[in-house]
């Protein structure tokens, strides 16, 4: 296998699609690394951290099983709204109330990349801020039903009908849906990877 392969340690589809959005070539390394915040660590060390760990991981099990020389992209990204990080809901009950809480307020998402290579790492952070319209009753039981709100951090997808939950937006669309292209693309540079633009 050549030197400096791009790898993508993370089991997103979305991600997947953002980097062929970009033009890149990538392969997929699936890493499952545990996802939970330490008592003192605030939201932006957090996302870090986990992004910086699934490359860990990732390039950990590439050594293991090949030995290549590769580099290995890992990101994570988390909805955060007074100081407290919305992970992904776990039924739908959980998803109506992260939705009410996110009603007509606005909430940073906090994107990580982390680039991992043998005897060298960097990484990078994206925060948006997104605010949401207020949503009835009816609203967030038709989003929870439509069942879009699962597998996502914060209960919604801006690629998706979330969209028409969103008022506005400040900061990066791609990093709100998982991984912010700009500051992937800056780090992959910072590699020496091909990047096409």
């Amino acid at each position: 296998m050549e030197e400096g392969v791009l790898y993508l340690a993370s089991q997103s589809p979305r991600r997947r699609e953002l980097l062929q959005q970009a033009g890149l070539v990538f392969s997929v390394q699936d890493v499952n690394v545990p996802e939970h915040r330490a008592v003192d660590e605030s939201p932006q060390d957090y996302v870090h951290r986990v992004a910086r760990d699934k490359a860990r991981a990732g390039l950990a099990r590439l050594q293991a099983d090949d030995g290549v020389d590769a580099v290995v992209l890992g990101a994570d990204t988390e909805v955060v709204l007074d100081g407290d990080v919305f992970g992904k809901p776990q039924h739908a009950d959980d998803a109506a109330a992260m939705l009410r809480r996110l009603s007509g307020r606005t909430h940073e998402v906090i994107s990580a990349v982390w680039l991992v290579a043998e005897g060298r790492e960097q990484g990078d952070v994206c925060v948006s801020r997104v605010r949401f319209a207020p949503l009835d009753e009816a609203i967030i039981a038709a989003y929870v039903a439509s069942g879009e709100p699962f597998g996502k951090a914060g209960a919604y997808a801006i690629q998706g009908c979330g969209a028409t939950l969103i008022e506005h937006l400040d900061g990066s669309y791609s990093g709100v849906m998982g991984l912010p292209l700009f500051e992937t693309v800056r780090l992959l540079k910072r590699f020496n990877l091909v990047v096409p633009v």
